[in-house]
């Protein structure tokens, strides 16, 4: 993106609703001419702030555009910190577009960039990092969970956190600092070492905040399961039973298919991408080995995986999958109607002395004959609502700041390294931590980021 409120003054304007036909269409200006582009277009003055008017906009020719309703906010007490106008339109697609003409007609006038308006209410210190990123996680969200920490987050609850553990930093290193200057000749390893078990305390909290399983990562992008086996285990008729869809073909011919394929899920409010890989064995050929280096590489990165063994082969599990049986996977015994007809038993059933240790738990299903498939779902739906339950200290959620806050970390190791042994570096180890802290709220040093943030927002916020 590259532009920011002070580099480019002008005023900036854009549809913010949504793309399409609708009732209403919401194009939103921001910067110190909106108001006398509003004036331009509607011939009136400005309403008082935040009191809705009924327009007539016109063009610079006098046609007539729409009768919108017209909102003006007052800078610095608008969203973006500047003077705010929004022009709620009929949603037809000739009307925008003829608003969108007529504004980009007007002098000092420009079409906003992708993230423009929260970028300037950042420059304006109305949002802070975490809280933007909230807000395009909100306007992305598609279960209850990922609404509820994109608000969570929103209203400040990871800057809080971030930011109280900034300033205890800052607090304990203006002692270190001051120790520099003025050495206490009472204490025998010095301020530094006085302080050091508060500082290696907060690096505790900073530590379990870490090692949380991807929480708050896995909620914004997706709970990864993969489902994995051999041909012909019934991974893609799996997939599609879960799905309730066809979604992959469904073949006894082996090696149908060559590449991941994956499907969003709504399981009890929370996101879960399940992924169909290449059956895993010697490929045949090129394609199908890339394919089978891609399913293992799914799998590495999985949160759980469903390691699939026909019944037929039951309790005998492929080598090819032995590996794979740990704390991540559950074991799924598939193709049950097989069994049951060629042994003549009423219900196929997994004895529990026959499970591998430290696996998650097994279930047994047959897509064909529609056994054990709902109760697999609430399975995963239970896993899914335990491993990504909100907690009472918000979880991060994103890897700039798992990158940041591991810094932090880092910078406290050395800290504890040199307390009571060199106070310049043992003040400047907290120093760096206490700016690793700050670049994820956007207190210090985020220049060469804020572009990255913010153009992964839409046109119009």
């Amino acid at each position: 993106m590259g532009q920011n409120s002070q580099k480019k003054p002008e005023t900036i304007f854009a549809l913010s609703s949504g793309a399409g036909t609708a009732g209403v269409a919401v194009v939103r200006l921001s910067g110190a001419h909106a108001f006398a582009a509003l004036e331009a277009l509607s011939g009136k003055p400005v309403p008082e702030a935040r009191y809705a008017a009924l327009r007539l906009l016109t063009d610079g020719s006098g046609a007539r555009l729409d009768q919108a309703l017209v909102i003006a906010f007052k800078g610095p007490a608008s969203f973006t910190g500047e003077d705010v106008v929004e022009l709620h339109l009929h949603g037809g697609r000739a009307v925008v577009a003829g608003v969108l003409e007529a504004l980009d007609k007007i002098q000092g006038l420009r079409p906003a960039e992708p993230g423009e308006f929260s970028r300037r209410a950042f420059d304006n210190q109305k949002l802070d990092l975490t809280e933007a990123e909230g807000l395009n996680d909100l306007i992305h969200a598609q279960t209850a969970a990922q609404r509820e920490q994109a608000l969570r987050q929103m209203d400040g609850a990871l800057r809080d956190l971030y930011e109280d553990w900034r300033g205890r930093l800052v607090a304990h290193l203006a002692h270190l600092e001051a120790d520099i200057d003025f050495p206490d000749e009472d204490l025998p390893e010095g301020v530094a070492g006085a302080v050091r078990p508060n500082i290696l305390s907060l690096k505790q909290e900073i530590t379990q905040h870490l090692v949380d399983g991807r929480r708050g990562e896995a909620l914004r992008e997706g709970f990864r399961i993969v489902i994995m086996g051999e041909p012909n285990a019934g991974k893609s008729t799996l997939l599609n039973s879960l799905a309730k869809s066809d979604v992959a073909i469904v073949s006894d011919e082996e090696g149908t298919t060559r590449d991941a394929i994956e499907i969003q899920l709504d399981l009890g409010g929370y996101p879960v991408r399940l992924i169909d890989t290449a059956g895993v064995r010697e490929g045949q050929g090129a394609i199908e080995q890339e394919g089978i280096r891609r399913a293992l590489a799914r799998a590495e990165e999985a949160d759980l995986r469903l390691v699939l063994v026909r019944a037929d082969d039951w309790p005998k599990v492929p080598e090819s999958m032995q590996k794979w049986l740990d704390e991540k996977a559950l074991l799924v015994i598939t193709q049950t109607d097989r069994r049951e007809a060629a042994s003549g038993e009423t219900m196929f059933h997994v004895k529990h002395d026959e499970l591998p240790v430290g696996i998650i738990g097994a279930a047994s299903v047959s897509a064909k004959a529609d056994h054990g498939l709902d109760e697999l779902f609430d399975t995963l739906t239970d896993h899914v609502r335990d491993a990504m339950a909100p907690r009472e200290v918000p979880s991060l959620t994103r890897v700039r700041h798992r990158r940041a806050l591991e810094d932090a970390v880092e910078h406290l190791d050395r800290f504890d390294q040199n307390a009571g042994m060199d106070a310049v570096l043992a003040a400047e180890d907290v120093r760096m931590a206490a700016r690793s802290l700050g670049k994820i709220t956007g207190r210090v040093g985020v220049e060469d980021i804020l572009d990255v943030i913010f153009s992964d927002f839409c046109i119009g916020k």
